[in-house]
């Protein structure tokens, strides 16, 4: 008798380690959902702001509407990236669909911001200042959220590449998160848009 309460204790004890390991890997997870949540409002946020800074310049930049019209084509595909990374955090094809966008967006933003160069009126017109001090604070915004995310993504692979945790995630379908990265040979998107007036 004495015998078979040393096992059964044995076996709870087994069963308790392993719940535990599961629910670390699942707290991890939910983590880094969350930290990509705040991805995801900051690049709404930036998403809301383009197009009224779109129409601001449209008054003054009228025979630039392929740019104008790159920004808006840009938006979409970043809003489709966004959309996708949304329903699968950290898989690797979500978070490439949502790289893509953001570096067309970043691009013709950039663009915009540099034919805004060119336009003195527009440069100095209050609306298109405040709009582009927000689109800069929103940049830098989504650059704390990203390096959040990543960290959070970290925790999480470690968590699920060490031993014994290993053993649990293998079992129960925890797939290894990706993190948002810019490509090493753009480094011109490893830099926040510059506005100056």
């Amino acid at each position: 008798m004495f015998s078979f309460l040393i096992l059964l204790g044995l076996v709870l004890l087994f069963i308790f380690w392993g719940v535990g390991l599961y629910n670390g890997l699942v707290r991890a997870r939910n983590a880094f959902r969350n930290a990509f949540a705040q991805i995801d409002v900051q690049l709404q946020r930036r998403f809301e702001l383009i197009p009224n800074l779109v129409e601001t310049a449209k008054g003054y930049l009228g025979h630039e509407r392929e740019t104008l019209e790159a920004v808006i084509s840009a938006r979409a595909a970043a809003v489709s990236g966004l959309s996708a990374a949304k329903g699968h955090p950290g898989e690797p094809g979500a978070m490439a669909q949502l790289e893509s966008g953001e570096r067309q967006l970043e691009g013709a933003l950039g663009r915009l911001l540099l034919v805004v160069e060119a336009y003195p009126d527009l440069k100095a017109n209050q609306t298109m200042m405040q709009l582009t001090e927000e689109l800069t604070s929103t940049e830098n915004k989504v650059a704390f959220a990203r390096q959040a995310y990543n960290d959070a993504v970290m925790a999480y692979n470690n968590q699920r590449e060490v031993f014994p945790s290993s053993l649990v995630a293998g079992n129960f379908g925890f797939a290894p998160a990706v993190m948002v990265t810019i490509p090493a040979d753009q480094p011109q998107m490893r830099q926040a848009p510059q506005v100056k007036f």
